[in-house]
């Protein structure tokens, strides 16, 4: 793959083999020539699981404590008082079969995040094969599915982040913005790090934490030791 002149600049301002603690990760990454923009930050968590067996799934939210940089816009499937509820908490979006219709017909996905009521799952399901490859089903692990939608809204625009393994047995995950302070990056990191490995299955045998990675946008990425997780520095 041919990188460009930006990456491989970047690429060499560090010690791609050095497995780094998370506090030496972030100067790293902090330090790195970067796009021109505010980039995300990323961490890339692999796991000793296989994803193919229900008994080893790891899927659940946390909410960061700095959030993402980023506002999500919810879409909440609700009807009634519960409808009501979602538009006075900050639901960007709220309706039942009028938004599936939208998903639907216009291939509408001006959103970020879909939380619904369990009555609204029969509306919600047969939306399935279009939400589920782009990581956008509500779920009730993850809290999506839901009667408290105002807490649901509230903790998703304060910072909340959904995790799931890809097909490879690896999270990824947004953090953050490079532009953040290092110690909010830090405890984002904790956080995440922290949510992940008390979601370890008890089916899981052997080294559960493989590798982490932590990276931007358009940057190398950084090789993080997970022991690190409750590194004080």
């Amino acid at each position: 793959m041919k990188r460009s002149k930006r990456y491989n600049q970047a690429l060499s301002e560090f010690d791609k083999t050095k497995l780094h603690d998370a506090s030496e990760a972030i100067d790293v990454m902090k330090s790195m020539t970067g796009a021109k923009f505010d980039e995300s930050v990323e961490l890339h968590i692999r796991l000793g699981v296989d994803s193919r067996h229900a008994d080893q799934q790891v899927r659940g939210a946390v909410v960061l404590p700095h959030g993402t940089g980023k506002q999500p816009r919810v879409l909440v499937f609700a009807k009634g008082e519960k409808a009501t509820e979602a538009q006075n908490a900050g639901a960007d979006y709220v309706g039942d079969d009028d938004m599936a219709d939208k998903i639907q017909k216009e291939n509408w996905f001006e959103f970020d995040v879909v939380v619904a009521t369990p009555d609204m799952m029969r509306v919600v399901g047969r939306l399935g094969k279009i939400l589920g490859p782009k990581g956008l089903m509500p779920n009730p692990k993850a809290g999506t599915v839901t009667m408290e939608v105002a807490k649901a809204i509230s903790d998703i625009k304060s910072g909340k982040v959904e995790y799931r393994l890809d097909k490879t047995n690896i999270i990824h995950c947004i953090i953050g913005k490079k532009s953040f302070e290092k110690e909010k990056l830090l405890e984002n990191f904790r956080t995440l790090l922290s949510a992940v490995i008390k979601a370890k299955p008890s089916a899981a045998k052997g080294q559960y934490l493989k590798s982490v990675v932590l990276t931007t946008t358009m940057g190398p990425g950084i090789k993080v030791n997970p022991n690190t997780v409750s590194d004080k520095k």
